[in-house]
């Protein structure tokens, strides 16, 4: 039974109370048809929403079932409103996005009804009104009977005990009214059924009971409850009490039954169905606001393309850029602090005067901090020990150094003319050859960087398996024993004409003809370039049959004697630099055994283009130079003699001759031969560049080159280095435990570390600066989204209030533009994740034709799902105001907004 006890409802303006309703009392049997009838602005549709929960009385109490809804909270008004209330509405208040079985399944949803069950359920709803045939109709492709119809079903669907119609025949043509009505007063029979109405004929062809309404108050009841039915009603009432605990569990049991919720998914269902049928829009709205995706995504697709490329590159690159140690090197780190700016404090300068900058004061400091960053390590045998007792998982090949010289050692035959007698010179004065030849043109400017640029004879890594992995094996093989070694060319298979030359391929005549070749003609002079002497390449049969000698030496240094029968303190050796009156049998016969060639796929090898011999050749020279007449000189000396620097070296000198024909002849008209001779040293006695280590006569390391596998495993090499610098103590086996305090730090060079920490710095910084910048385009989106999301708030305020009427929570509602929200971020995010892949695509596509680098601009996929994630969160706290506002709407006001 529903009950009006003293209803009141007021108001409350700026100006005035407006009293709506004055004391309405009223009480409706559980099946009659009541029609309410007045003038406008009598009260008929507020009575009519405080009944149907929509609207809240001032004061009085409203009776459903014998409980008062003034205990009533939010949640128990929308169970009511979702199980005991059916609105019907004169304007249908239909969802136009909805199907009209997806109209009729709202209610049931809102209760949260199982999918199979809702169909079920408001399929026979539609049964009901006639409507068997229009399930997936929208509702602009219905009549207005139609849409009636279905707005009567979408009120019955739920089984309610109270079916309030508001005019329900007030926008339908009279026939069509009349069906309505038959189906009303049908429909009357099982409940109660409340009608509000202008139409007195119509209440009266169809109501059970009339109540005539006059400003607020009721003036004329045409079948109130008896007395009798009072009196019943009490006596049920206190039959109620008395079976109040039965009762009230039962309905305890009963509520936890009925809810009126709307789902997640039921949000977001209705939400998609919405921005689909304005797809249009939407998509524009999706574009719109991916921009800030797209710019902010390109910047890492960029970044992690970079970043993957110098990735790429980072094992390649440690073959060029391996640990190095040695006795001497410099503080990287320190040396990059002295490259960085430094910050100058502003000093005043006064008017009328020229200050003086102290150049030798910056000098001198700059010369300070240079000598500051030098380190001079001390590599004593429990650190050799400790480098060679590393594991060999660490790195994949290590060369340990002795800082000898072989160039002054080996020997092969030389040409003067193409054709001629051979002569036979070391590979160092060959270089020395040609550097003063080219002295003697109009080259001579870079004469002197011949030894910088070219590098002949280096040892190379005894790891065969190592080199395979970066070079290709054009000819022969590799290079393992004493008496073998290989020749290195570059990616495009070739080597240096000046390489060519210090190693004695050329003749000096095809030399010659080489700068001829290049050489500038003035007007009016002759060329001197032959091109009968011009040479495009070496067969692998010329580079590999020659061959090359390294003699020990006592064969080469021959010792100088005094008057006294000692050795000459000015002048203690001499060099032997043409090997004459040298044999072979006191020399190793070197071979070319393998010419090599880097692969595609390696950019920065372990060897660069040159000769390279074997870890068994040092070690033959070492066994050989320890004990020869110049190596027991330099040591006896140093021990004798207080000067260092003469323990340092030996003077030497050499001599060659050489013919240009494009000087001037002599007297007899021949062309002029040039002899020159050369001490090597710096005129000083005692300061000589030959040292005992550069002669082979030192067994003890003085560098270590370490190839790590890989840029990760690069880590596993530095933090075993960097351990014996720390305050652990050492084990280097044997029992052999070293203290901190024990050892001297040992500094190691990583180049390869310090160069990627500054690109990946950089990197790192323009990413940041350009996030930063796109980043606007991105907080503009998400304010547009917001904007267009209140204008979605503002079209959709009558789904609001069906939405509402139906038992929909204010919850309920936020989350339908929350969720709107969330799915125009979710498109935002993937238009600007898929623009940016095509972008990228292209992007790469041209970088890779124009430099060679493919997937220059490729997002990673956890990155993009973070971006996607970006966007739902930016859009979803764009829609915070806006869907509160919507929730915040009075349902009353809702419905009657057009």
């Amino acid at each position: 039974m529903l009950l009006l006890k003293n209803i009141r409802k007021d108001y409350v303006t700026a100006s005035e109370t407006v009293h709506a309703l004055k004391g309405i009392n009223l009480a409706f049997r559980a099946h009659e048809f009541v029609s309410i009838l007045g003038p406008s602005g009598c009260g008929k549709t507020t009575l009519l929403n405080l009944i149907g929960g929509l609207d809240h009385y001032t004061s009085g109490d409203l009776v459903i079932n014998g409980r008062s809804t003034r205990v009533y909270n939010d949640r128990d008004w929308d169970v009511y409103r979702n199980h005991r209330i059916g609105f019907i509405f004169q304007s249908y208040n239909l969802i136009p996005h909805q199907t009209v079985l997806g109209n009729v399944e709202l209610a049931l949803t809102i209760a949260g009804i199982g999918r199979e069950e809702r169909i079920r359920r408001a399929k026979e709803a539609l049964d009901r009104v006639g409507l068997s045939d229009q399930y997936y109709k929208r509702p602009n492709q219905l009549s207005g009977g139609q849409c009636q119809r279905v707005a009567i079903a979408r009120a019955l669907v739920n089984d309610p005990e109270i079916l309030l119609a508001d005019e329900p025949t007030g926008a339908l043509d009279t026939v069509t009214s009349v069906q309505i009505m038959d189906l009303i007063r049908e429909i009357a029979k099982e409940r109660l059924v409340i009608m509000v109405t202008h139409n007195p004929e119509l209440a009266e062809a169809y109501s059970t009971r009339i109540i005539r309404l006059l400003d607020g108050e009721v003036i004329e009841d045409s079948d109130p409850f008896s007395e009798k039915e009072e009196i019943r009603e009490c006596r049920r009432l206190r039959m109620e009490r008395i079976r109040a605990q039965r009762r009230e569990n039962k309905r305890r049991r009963h509520s936890k039954k009925e809810r009126a919720r709307m789902s997640a998914l039921t949000a977001f269902r209705l939400s998609a169905r919405n921005l689909w049928s304005k797809r249009g829009r939407t998509a524009v709205v999706g574009f719109a606001g991916s921009i800030g995706i797209v710019g902010i995504a390109l910047v890492l697709a960029f970044s992690a393309g970079i970043t993957a490329y110098i990735e790429s590159m980072q094992d390649d690159m440690l073959s060029g850029n391996p640990i190095t140690i040695t006795e001497s090197t410099f503080d990287l780190n320190a040396l990059m602090g002295m490259m960085s700016p430094e910050q100058k404090l502003d000093v005043i300068r006064e008017p009328d005067r020229v200050y003086i900058d102290s150049l030798i004061e910056y000098l001198t400091e700059t010369y300070e901090k240079t000598n500051s960053m030098r380190i001079e390590n001390t590599l004593t045998e429990d650190y050799i020990d400790y480098i060679r007792k590393m594991s060999k998982d660490y790195y994949a090949a290590m060369i340990t150094g002795y800082g000898i010289d072989v160039t002054y050692n080996i020997y092969t035959d030389f040409y003067p003319e193409k054709g001629g007698d051979a002569e036979y010179h070391s590979v160092n004065v060959l270089r020395t050859i040609y550097s003063s030849i080219l002295g003697k043109t109009e080259f001579k400017s870079y004469s002197s960087f011949i030894t910088a640029l070219v590098k002949t004879f280096s040892q190379m890594p005894s790891e065969e398996e190592y080199i395979l992995s970066q070079y290709n094996v054009l000819s022969g093989k590799i290079a393992s024993g004493k008496n073998e070694i290989m020749l290195v060319v570059s990616k495009d298979q070739a080597m240096s004409d000046l390489l060519f030359a210090n190693l004695g391929y050329y003749a000096q005549d095809e030399f010659l003809n080489i700068i001829d070749k290049t050489a500038k003609v003035e007007e009016g002079e002759v060329s001197k370039y032959d091109p009968t002497l011009d040479r495009e390449y070496f067969t692998y049969d010329e580079l590999m049959g020659k061959t090359f000698y390294w003699y020990p030496n006592d064969a080469i240094f021959t010792a100088n004697y005094n008057e006294s029968g000692e050795i000459d303190k000015i002048k203690p050796f001499t060099y032997n630099p043409s090997a004459s009156g040298v044999t072979h049998e006191d020399a190793v016969e070197l071979r070319v055994v393998g010419i090599l060639q880097p692969k595609e796929t390696v950019q920065f090898g372990c060897l660069e283009s040159g000769i390279y011999y074997t870890e068994a050749l040092t070690e033959h020279i070492l066994s050989s130079s320890l004990e020869s007449q110049i190596v027991n000189y330099i040591e006896e000396k140093g021990e004798i003699m207080s000067s260092a620097s003469f323990k340092s070296g030996v003077v030497y000198e050499y001599s060659y001759t050489y013919t240009d024909t494009d000087k001037e002849s002599d007297t007899y008209g021949q062309p002029k031969v040039y002899t020159e001779t050369g001490i090597v040293g710096n005129g000083m006695a005692g300061m000589a560049t030959l040292s005992q280590r550069e002669l082979g006569g030192d067994s003890m390391p003085n560098s270590f080159t370490i190839y790590p596998k890989s840029f990760q495993d690069m880590n596993l090499v530095t933090g075993y280095l960097d351990r014996w610098n720390s305050n652990q103590d050492v084990d280097l086996g044997d029992g052999r435990i070293l203290t901190a305090d024990e050892r001297e730090d040992v500094t190691y060079t990583d180049t390869l570390s310090l160069i990627m920490t500054l690109v990946y710095t950089m990197i790192n910084i323009i990413k940041y600066a350009l996030i930063a910048f796109t980043s606007i385009s991105l907080v503009v989106s998400t304010v547009m989204i917001g904007i267009i999301t209140y204008v979605s708030v503002v079209e959709r305020i009558k789904e609001i209030g069906v939405i509402r009427a139906l038992g929909g929570r204010k919850k309920d509602v936020s989350r339908l533009f929350r969720a709107e929200a969330f799915i125009i971020g979710l498109l935002a995010g993937l238009f600007g994740i898929s623009l940016n892949y095509l972008i990228g695509g292209i992007a790469s596509i041209i970088v890779n034709r124009l430099v060679g680098v493919p997937n220059i601009a490729i997002l990673p996929i956890g990155q993009a799902m973070i971006l996607v994630l970006l966007s739902i969160l930016l859009t979803s706290i764009s829609g915070i105001m806006p869907a509160s506002s919507a929730a915040k709407k009075d349902p009353v006001v809702a419905l009657r907004t057009e």
